[in-house]
């Protein structure tokens, strides 16, 4: 019997659905380049799981290989097209809410901490009711478009607020968009509590503490400094009142009314310009003796030293940052500047003369503001622990990329915030215009002297005085030998890692002709290698035939996820949670691929329903099959064959009747012995095994086709002709027969590919020096592909080979070790321990200006990063200078340390600090004489 065709049409609701792969991806693309090209503020985008996303990818025949990490909406349409996978089930988001977060009436959340192309990824509104009118599922994540700074972007995560209700210190959880009103959190709170507007008062309650009362106003909860997760309290209040600000006591009952204080957003200093605007520049705090700062304040007292405190038994520089969600990162750069002797000097003194307001580079000032008033918060505070909620709000604003509460990246954060005070503090007003010319042969102490004037006549501030240096740059064009030298700027090193490191991966192998029980096995492979790698060593493990081969394939559950059957797939891609197995066949022309997906029959456990449901379990197996068309004895044959290993050792009293599983005795012994390992010849074709007899259309299995695209089983018989595409996929029902003959626990508990032991020792199972580090940036090599350099005299793109050499360093000299790289999907991260000198870091050998001076450099902080990549976490070491000791800077929690605490294989970023030679080691005294401006 032949199976038509019509039998392979999806079935839904009654009536077939006319789309074609193709079709649904012609769809998909016109809708989201319809939507693209008309966005507005409050456009609808919809999250959706990675995971699932990539199987319809894959479905509509899109090559996910070809996606090298882009970002836009449309990137997935920008592809190349491959053979088209099988049709994904249902959408499944819920590897990305919370887990119980979709109960009744309550929209589900989102877990923290999820990367776009990584864990999600978002369609427009369009696309998702496409998506959802084809496959069903959810459940529905839908996010706003709203405007951050410049630039659109949905706002995946929304504001998390705790409301605690005075009256009984009861908490409820507020969802609303950073750039909703507090009309609308007034709204909002009056609905949930069945209160009028007019009677309640919402208080800003960060901290347990009452910060400032929330008016009824158009301000939103992003310019009100709300973060994610913290505490508003709600009071009861006599009509009128929401100006003003209220005195209550910590349950949140009145004490009495007072003036509401100014806003503390417009951050200036005394006797300083006015802002853009309209607000005066006026901070009203005297930090530092003899400067031009006029106080009214009496919060900070007189006494108050460069290094120390506002009290002589408290001690400056030892004040914490609150995380506020994932801002670890943030903290960490943070303070390391900070502990940076020159910038401490600086903005303790009074710079307001050297904001540059009309910089269209910078941010008005307001950076250098935020970050001004927040260094002196810390080094005034004592001990103190303050919340950088004004900071972020202005970094968020200015640096789009890190707003909202996800991890990002310390280095990156102090790249740009290094930028961004320099061009808010850059003393040239008007930047000329100046041609560079090129070296022409000239004396490199000639160019470089001119690059360097330059640079300093278009950017002159205390950033380029203490932080930038200049390295020489060599590019040699491999055809004409056409050489150009120039001399560039640069803030910090970002050194390579010249490791080796490798990666264990647990797989698991599996026979596909039956010889043998599955068997997990570890192997070592380069961490940035290729499936090819991990193909060798596993061959090697499970002592591979050379007439054998490998299949590499992802399980996730219960059903074959992807395969990766091209060797030069990054190994990076597979994540150590994730399962992997290995499909063991000999090599050989097969038509068909046979994939084996389990299931069983539970019963409901509820009185009062009957009945029962088929669920997946345990791991599918694969076989392959030569024939096309095949019929059901060769699908019966092949499933035989792959559970053979896992047959029980039964007794002949477990025989009845003459007959076994449902069949007479003799044709199973004659199936078993055929499919048996040792007795069918490495030479024989399985699906040359036949069943002997003719006995009636059932199989000994139950068995039913599946094409995912169908979402439908089709019972298999024996008779049946059945055809395929190359891939077919059958459901084994597993009953109490089964359970008997074979042991399923061989299909189960699948291990997954690195399981991460707690270990409190330091990682050290490679060390490299920072040197080493250093002699590979400076090491020769050539541009890449998509880095081509413009010859002028061969007036074409080459690639051309590249040398750096260090010509003039900084006063403060910051190493960024790139211990992350990138994939396809995510970042990698190498954990090797570097071994940095705290003490005389000589590097006069490596400046090649030859100017006769000593570069002896002295560590001062570290940021820290521990972890993997996505739960990783920052922290900072920095060295408080009048007492000559290291401190450990872990959020809120400030620890002293020991110098051998600090050197770990958690090192990021290193800062040092350059000290005269011959002078006693320290960070008091540096050398300027360098710089020519």
């Amino acid at each position: 019997m032949t199976i038509p065709d019509s039998m392979f049409m999806l079935e839904n609701a009654g009536s077939c659905l006319p789309c074609t792969p193709e079709e649904e991806l012609k769809i998909v693309t016109d809708l989201t380049n319809k939507a693209e090209s008309h966005l507005k503020e409050g456009d609808l985008h919809y999250v959706v799981s990675k995971r699932w996303f990539s199987s319809w990818r894959r479905y509509v025949g899109i090559n996910d290989d070809s996606d090298h990490g882009q970002s836009s909406d449309s990137h997935y349409m920008d592809v190349i097209p491959s053979k088209a996978g099988n049709r994904p089930a249902p959408i499944d988001n819920s590897d990305i809410v919370q887990s119980g977060s979709d109960s009744e009436g309550d929209e589900p959340e989102l877990r923290r901490s999820l990367e776009e192309e990584l864990d999600y990824v978002l369609v427009p509104q369009e696309v998702w009711e496409k998506l959802v009118e084809w496959y069903k599922g959810g459940p529905a994540l839908p996010r706003k478009l709203i405007l951050v700074g410049n630039t659109f972007g949905v706002e995946v995560y929304q504001l998390s607020l705790n409301l605690i209700d005075s009256r009984d210190n009861s908490q409820s959880t507020i969802r609303l968009s950073k750039k909703a009103s507090l009309c609308e959190l007034y709204e909002k709170v009056c609905t949930l509590k069945k209160i009028e507007k007019e009677k309640i008062c919402l208080w800003d309650y960060f901290n347990k503490e009452k910060n400032a009362s929330l008016p009824v106003s158009n301000q939103t909860l992003e310019d009100s400094h709300l973060q994610m997760d913290q505490d508003i309290l709600l009071v009861l209040t006599a009509d009128g009142l929401h100006s003003s600000r209220l005195s209550v006591d910590s349950m949140g009952n009145e004490l009495a009314l007072v003036p509401l204080e100014p806003s503390r957003s417009s951050m200036s200093i005394a006797g300083g310009p006015t802002m853009s605007n309209g607000h005066s520049t006026g901070y009203g705090l005297n930090l530092y003796p003899g400067s031009s700062l006029n106080s009214s304040s009496t919060d900070v007292d007189d006494g108050y030293n460069i290094y120390g405190s506002t009290r002589k038994e408290e001690r400056g520089g030892l004040a914490g940052l609150q995380n506020l969600g994932n801002t670890c990162f943030m903290n960490s750069a943070l303070q390391c500047l900070v502990h940076t002797p020159p910038l401490v000097e600086y903005f303790l003194q009074d710079y307001s003369e050297e904001i540059n307001t009309k910089n269209p580079l910078g941010m008005h000032g307001e950076l250098a503001l935020a970050f001004g008033e927040l260094l002196r918060r810390l080094w005034s505070s004592g001990r103190t622990t303050i919340a950088p909620r004004v900071f972020k709000g202005k970094l968020a604003r200015f640096a789009p990329q890190f707003s909202g509460y996800n991890q990002h990246d310390s280095q990156e954060l102090l790249a740009f915030l290094l930028d961004g005070l320099h061009e808010d503090l850059n003393r040239v007003k008007q930047k000329p215009y100046i041609e560079m010319k090129d070296s022409d042969g000239r004396f490199d102490e000639e160019v470089a002297d001119e690059c360097w004037r330059n640079h300093k006549a278009r950017n002159d501030s205390v950033i380029v005085d203490v932080c930038q240096g200049q390295y020489k740059s060599t590019l040699v064009c491999p055809v004409c030998k056409k050489i150009s030298i120039t001399f560039d700027p640069f803030m910090y090193l970002s050194l390579p890692l010249p490791s080796t490191l490798m990666r264990m991966m647990t797989v698991t192998v599996f026979c596909g002709d039956g010889s043998g029980l599955p068997m997990p096995y570890t192997v070592t492979v380069p961490k940035h290698g290729y499936i090819k790698d991990l193909i060798q060593a596993l061959s090697t493990a499970c002592c591979l035939k050379s007439d054998e081969t490998l299949l590499i394939a992802e399980i996730y559950d219960h059903h074959v996820y992807g395969y990766y059957e091209r060797g030069s797939e990054q190994l990076a891609s597979i994540k150590d949670d994730e399962h992997v197995v290995a499909y063991r066949f000999r090599k050989g022309e097969a038509k068909t691929r046979l994939e084996i997906v389990h299931r069983f029959r539970e019963k409901y456990k509820s009185d009062t329903v009957k009945g029962s449901e088929r669920k997946c379990f345990g791991t599918s197996l694969v076989a392959y099959l030569k024939e096309n068309p095949v019929s059901g004895a060769d699908i019966e044959v092949a499933v035989s064959t792959v559970l053979s290993p896992l047959r029980r050792i039964r007794s002949p009293a477990n025989t009845c009747n003459g007959k076994e599983n449902g069949f007479p005795s003799e044709v199973v012994e004659e199936l078993l012995e055929s499919c048996n390992a040792q007795s069918i010849s490495r030479d024989q074709p399985m699906e040359n095994v036949e069943i002997g007899g003719s006995l009636n259309q059932e199989l000994s299995f139950q068995l039913f086709l599946t094409d995912d695209r169908l979402m439908k089983c089709i019972p298999i018989l024996r008779d049946s002709v059945l055809k395929s595409e190359g891939v077919m996929k059958v459901y084994l029902d597993w009953t109490e027969k089964e359970q008997e003959l074979y042991d399923a626990n061989y299909l189960k508990d699948l291990p997954e590919v690195y399981k991460q032991g707690y270990t409190a020792k330091k990682t050290r199972q490679e060390s490299i020096s920072l040197f080493s580090c250093l002699e590979a940036f400076l090491t020769e090599e050539p541009l890449g592909p998509d880095d081509m350099w413009y010859c002028p005299r061969c007036k074409e793109h080459r690639q051309a080979t590249k040398k750096l050499d260090l010509w003039m360093l900084p006063d403060i000299l910051v190493f960024h070790l790139k211990r992350f790289s990138y994939s396809r999907y995510l970042k990698n991260k190498l954990d090797t321990f570097v071994n940095f000198p705290i003490y005389n870091l000589d590097l006069t050998k490596y400046v090649k200006s030859m100017d006769g001076q000593s570069y002896m450099y002295e560590l001062y902080a570290i940021s820290n990063h521990y972890g993997g990549l996505g739960g990783g976490h920052y922290t900072a070491y920095a060295k408080l200078i009048d007492d000559n000791r290291w401190y450990h800077f872990d959020d809120s929690h400030v620890s002293p340390v020991t110098e051998a605490d600090i050197r770990t294989s958690a090192a990021y970023v290193l800062f040092y600090k350059r000290v005269k030679s011959g002078t006693k080691s320290g960070l008091g005294e540096t050398s300027q004489s360098h710089r020519s401006s």
